[in-house]
């Protein structure tokens, strides 16, 4: 395992084609301070631009948390400028810093797996959310907290609730702002795998290092999906053509190919 990066909130390593992040702030349950947000930010973006090498990423938190939202004692109060009227505006830190963060994952190039070790609230729970696959531990809980405190969801959420688990559940979670156990956002739809607590590092490696041996393809895969969202079908038919002249240029079709006619397991590269 290589370690990257000199990180003060998050740790970030590689081992056999997989890139962990792991958010390393255990005392505040990995509050997403600006500080650990802007963190990802780098992280993300040098792994994106090949600096770190891997064609899949996990994302956790460590300790009993995976992020317990904004921290309110301090990271998210100081990023509240205060507008003309000489109140705070809670909405430039997500401007600046939080948007920009679910942007980049969004719009990501390499399957992202999510393995949520926690309680996932606030933006928290929008950043577990942004796993192409999703794993939750069964200790794991999803919580739109915002409604608490007399804010709004935010770092997308009110975009992807509603597209994940319909208006009704959204709605539900958002304007009552109970605790979703993993096990009800497993039978919702809202993650891909519900997991005892101590299989969850060992489920998510296994699901990312699936992914990284898989074709360069799955980037492609993976932004169609998420584009998918916001398409139409002429658009999304268009979208898939592109992808597909992407995709049969690739190194990696002409070995699969060739497994298949050769009734062998496919040695993908990733390019």
């Amino acid at each position: 395992m290589t370690a990257h990066g000199d990180y003060q909130k998050i740790r970030v390593s590689t081992e056999g084609g997989v890139a962990t992040v792991t958010l390393a702030d255990p005392a505040t349950l990995n509050a997403a301070s600006l500080e650990i947000a802007r963190e990802l930010i780098h992280a993300f973006s040098s792994i994106a631009a090949g600096k770190v090498e891997a064609r899949a990423v996990i994302l956790t938190g460590e300790g009993r948390g995976f992020c317990s939202g904004a921290n309110l004692s301090g990271g998210g109060a100081a990023g509240r400028e205060l507008d003309v009227d000489g109140k705070p505006d809670a909405g430039s830190a997500l401007e600046n810093t939080y948007n920009p963060l679910m942007t980049l994952l969004r719009d990501f190039p390499l399957p992202i797996v999510t393995a949520v070790n926690g309680p996932a609230a606030g933006v928290g729970c929008s950043i577990a959310l942004m796993g192409d696959m999703i794993v939750a531990a069964e200790s794991a809980y999803f919580l739109q907290a915002f409604r608490r405190i007399g804010l709004v969801p935010d770092g997308g959420s009110t975009y992807l609730l509603p597209r994940l688990i319909g208006k009704a559940r959204a709605m539900e979670m958002m304007l009552l702002g109970d605790k979703i156990p993993a096990a009800t956002a497993l039978q919702w739809g809202l993650v891909n795998r519900c997991v005892p607590d101590e299989e969850l590092i060992g489920a998510a490696t296994a699901i990312a290092q699936e992914l990284a041996r898989g074709p360069a393809a799955l980037g492609a895969i993976r932004k169609l999906v998420w584009d998918s969202l916001d398409a139409d079908w002429t658009g999304q038919l268009h979208a898939e053509r592109k992808a597909q002249k992407f995709a049969g240029k690739t190194e990696d079709f002409l070995e699969g190919v060739s497994a298949f006619l050769q009734k062998r397991a496919a040695a993908f590269k990733g390019r």
